[in-house]
């Protein structure tokens, strides 16, 4: 199939009568069972109709997906929530409250309108309210839910602009809304209700401390799941491998000269092994490094910078064929607790430790 792009403004306030228009087809694809990429202030999203199966395996088979990892289910309006779950304990409200519309899923139990398959057979569905205006209208437009993991093959790392959707989708999806870089760069934090107290399955944008601030006292999965476990994910990104680039990536832990120490002469070696290097610095060590190809993901004064520049520049290492990677590696606390995450799992936990 062809895949039609549509353009709106970046960070748009207020949508234009075109921009609408543009929205309202997108979301009359996505009530016909069809397939629709768009932006979010996480991560470019592939939207299906929640609530229809159909949808929810044309999504599996885009990405690539194993059926068993659940979507999040996207909602426009609060109010939408009741009609997808049994229960909406105290603290999913005051969460709710505090940081919707925004970057937090919810894990709460599911109501009989869902379907298994969007929730990967589990009696339990993950709920978010996005703060982006296009796609809260899109969501709108095409019913209400939308089902919208991350626009990408599964195991790459997830799309911060249009040009990485349409690299993994075109021919696969009906429609790409093209709404620039995103803002934040990393994927929402997911958050267990179910539970007492609730418990982070996804670290995110919204911190535990964040969270504990309103929650009084939250609980962090640091157990990490293994392919062949046996045991079925609660949240997008929990058992199979995510984020990663065609390269090999390792993340090496020291003090700042036993890095660029270990990162150089490691990329020396590599080089005259017949590999082509690469290096995922930061603004304060980046002149100290040198390898074939040498990326700055922002600095460490601004975690935001690099939580927002870490998927594109994974993509941007497969763009030049970058075969050995090592990176530097971040704060365990706060948002650099979510870079973490995600850069584990890029590097299949890969970590050298001096």
């Amino acid at each position: 199939m062809d895949t039609e792009v549509i353009k709106i403004r970046q960070n748009c306030g207020t949508l234009s009568p075109e921009e609408e228009e543009g929205l309202k087809r997108a979301g009359e694809i996505i009530r016909r069972g069809g397939l629709v990429a768009f932006p979010t202030e996480t991560v470019y999203g592939l939207g299906g109709d929640a609530l229809n199966p159909e949808s929810a395996r044309k999504i599996y088979a885009a990405k690539g997906r194993p059926s068993d990892n659940p979507l999040i289910v996207h909602i426009c309006q609060l109010e939408d929530i009741e009609k997808i779950v049994t229960k909406l304990p105290a603290a999913a409200v005051r969460a709710a409250d505090a940081f919707w519309p925004g970057p937090l899923t919810m894990i709460l139990p599911k109501a009989e309108m869902v379907p298994p398959e969007t929730t990967g057979g589990l009696n339990t569905v993950a709920v978010r309210f996005p703060s982006h205006p296009a796609a809260r209208k899109l969501i709108a437009c095409a019913g209400g839910y939308i089902a919208a993991p991350s626009a990408n093959i599964s195991g790459k790392p997830s799309p911060t602009s249009a040009k990485y959707v349409l690299e993994d989708m075109a021919g696969r999806i009906e429609m790409i809304v093209d709404g620039g870089q995103v803002e934040i760069g990393l994927e929402s934090t997911v958050l267990d209700m179910t539970v007492e107290p609730p418990r982070i399955l996804r670290p995110g944008y919204v911190t535990r401390e964040m969270l504990d601030r309103v929650l009084k006292e939250t609980d962090i999965d640091i157990t990490l799941i293994k392919p062949d476990s046996g045991i079925t994910p609660k949240a997008p990104g929990m058992k199979y491998r995510h984020y990663a680039p065609m390269g090999r990536l390792v993340i090496v832990e020291g003090t700042s000269g036993q890095v660029t120490e270990y990162i150089n002469r490691q990329t020396a070696l590599d080089k005259e092994a017949g590999e082509k290097t690469g290096i995922l610095g930061t603004e304060e060590l980046l002149e100290q490094y040198h390898a074939d190809v040498v990326k700055c993901i922002g600095s460490r004064e601004d975690e935001e910078s690099i939580a927002r520049n870490l998927f594109s520049v994974l993509r941007d290492f497969d763009d030049e064929q970058v075969t050995s990677i090592y990176s530097e590696s971040f704060s365990s606390q706060g948002l650099g607790q979510a870079i973490m995450n995600r850069l584990l799992k890029a590097a299949g936990h890969r970590v050298v430790r001096l």
